[in-house]
């Protein structure tokens, strides 16, 4: 009975936003989330870390978006073609889609058209932009008689590839793909930044930069609900920037705060029993969805440092048998993601299989190769040198105990997450801490970082990888578009990383979203993003 009640409040809510003045909801659904990370800019051509990607995914629109299970589907293009050859694809706009208003338009707005999404794409080609999502458009064709991008009309919108790329069309999901008003651009240039104009479900009110972001409903969103209701239902989101996280746990608890994303090491226990469920005290509170997190968090070698211990295959293997992962994430991170056995690319992606185990805790076996190395129980191993950051501090003090029971000696070097950055940008760190966020949701993705072509600080091959039948591999897949053919050659190629060992994979993570019993209709998928446009917040 208590179910079908909140279901008719729903829908009441629902019909009521859909026909009253805005004035008489103000402020009586906003939608409150904290950003201890901050927000470095609400430009999409920058939306590089998860936080820009949430606060932009509110205020604008790609030609496709992703669904709760990574399906592709329509947004300001209905539909569209691709031509025989996966080259040419083609996009049909709708001609409903409005920019918000602007000074820039005398305080009013103007339709999108095709000759804007030309001039968003080649403004992340820009180098003068200097947009960090330049890669995403590799593919492209540039040829002088056919520009790569091109509106032949203002609700056709055509790109030209250089050779068939399957992944693409998941690609323009990404924020560096949305659209924006010339006008607006021009007029503000950097300090678009600061005053976004896009086409969203909320447009944007005031930021005070690390103290709060407000952006208010779009009453004139062209996407409606199945009933026909127009989204979104929420008056509003109210962004804070709170830095302690313990704070923030508070905060939320206390109902300040509607929604909380992850655990965070100083209230996990207090939240989640070790075996990951929710504490009996906070059933009746909040709720927590969970779902697979396309993150797969490792350790990597220098693969071409021949001063290195671990430059010998067996050394990387003797680690890689060395800790109990599935022990880790019981102790550790209380059963929050799965155990790293199962390869590089992670669960929730085509190329994982449960039934291909590379590296379950065996000791023994450790041992034996350590001793093939010429290092029996580990006598005459030099000290190995972990890097990392405070906040995998406790994982890597696990790992160094462990090892340390077979005779490998580790030494954890602890960093600031830009300093480590720089390091293993520049090739000085022999063995690191790094995660790896899918962009896009295709394998291709995590392989990437094994190709030999992108070798950092060009490339994301962080670990100077280098193996001809992977990058034979590598470059055969990308060209495929039979997907069956395409996860087939995922799959060898993952084998390939497992056997060769260039990392150490820990786990596959996991999403955890806490919201209070009052926040009905909130979406993600296994990119982690935060779907707002259907949320209704209750009494």
């Amino acid at each position: 009975m208590k179910n079908i009640f909140l279901y008719a409040t729903v829908i009441l809510l629902i019909a009521l936003q859909s026909c009253q003045h805005d004035n008489r909801n103000a402020d009586k659904q906003i939608f409150k989330y904290n950003e201890s990370a901050g927000i470095a800019s609400l430009d999409p051509a920058f939306a590089k870390d998860q936080a820009m990607i949430w606060a932009t995914g509110q205020l604008f629109n790609g030609l496709i978006q992703l669904d709760s299970n990574l399906n592709v589907r329509p947004c300001i293009a209905h539909s569209w073609d691709i031509s025989n050859d996966g080259k040419i694809y083609t996009f049909h706009l709708r001609n409903d889609v409005y920019f918000h208003t602007s000074p820039c338009f005398d305080d009013s707005t103007r339709n999108v058209v095709a000759a804007d999404f030309v001039y968003s794409f080649n403004r992340i080609l820009d180098s003068k932009v200097a947009s960090p999502g330049r890669w995403i458009f590799n593919e492209v064709a540039y040829d002088e008689n056919t520009p790569a991008f091109y509106a032949p009309n203002d609700t056709t919108f055509v790109i030209h590839l250089k050779q068939a790329f399957s992944p693409f069309l998941s690609m323009l999901g990404m924020p560096y793909c949305f659209v924006v008003p010339h006008e607006v651009v021009e007029h503000y240039g950097a300090d678009f930044r600061q005053h976004p104009i896009g086409t969203g479900p909320f447009k944007f009110q005031l930021w005070k930069e690390n103290v709060k972001l407000v952006m208010r409903k779009n009453h004139n969103y062209f996407e409606k609900d199945e009933k026909g209701n127009s989204l979104p239902y929420l008056d509003g989101v109210a962004i804070t920037f709170i830095i302690d996280k313990q704070t923030v746990f508070l905060e939320f608890i206390k109902g300040n705060l509607d929604f909380m994303n992850s655990l965070d090491a100083s209230y996990k226990d207090e939240l989640l029993t070790q075996t990951g469920q929710l504490r009996d005290k906070y059933k009746n509170k909040i709720n927590m969805h969970s779902q697979p997190y396309l993150n797969t968090e490792y350790l990597g070698f220098l693969m071409d440092n021949d001063d290195s211990p671990t430059n010998d295959k067996r050394i990387r293997q003797a680690i890689n048998y060395g800790f109990d992962r599935r022990k880790m994430m019981k102790y550790l991170r209380n059963n929050v993601g799965v155990p790293g056995c199962n390869g590089f690319i992670p669960k929730g992606l085509p190329g994982f299989d449960t039934s291909k185990v590379y590296y379950e805790y065996n000791p023994q076996k450790a041992l034996c190769l350590l001793a093939e190395s010429g290092y029996p129980n580990g006598k005459g191993l030099p000290t190995i040198k972990l890097s990392t950051t405070a906040t995998y501090l406790d994982l890597c003090k696990y790992i160094q105990q462990q090892l340390s029971i077979i005779g490998i000696n580790i030494d954890v070097d602890v960093n600031p997450p830009g300093a480590l950055r720089e390091q293993i940008a520049q090739s000085k760190s022999n063995w690191f801490r790094g995660s790896w966020i899918a962009d896009y949701p295709d394998a291709e993705n995590y392989l990437s970082l094994f190709f030999s072509g992108n070798f950092c600080p060009q490339g994301p091959n962080y670990t100077h990888y280098k193996n001809n039948e992977f990058d034979e591999l590598y470059i055969q897949a990308k060209a495929t578009t039979n997907d069956s053919i395409r996860y087939k050659l995922y799959s060898d190629m993952d084998k390939l990383i497992m056997d060769e060992v260039p990392v150490v994979v820990l786990y596959y993570d996991q999403i955890l979203h806490f919201t209070h019993k009052n926040i009905i209709g909130i979406q993600s998928n296994a990119m982690n993003s935060l779907n707002l446009k259907r949320v209704v917040k209750t009494n």
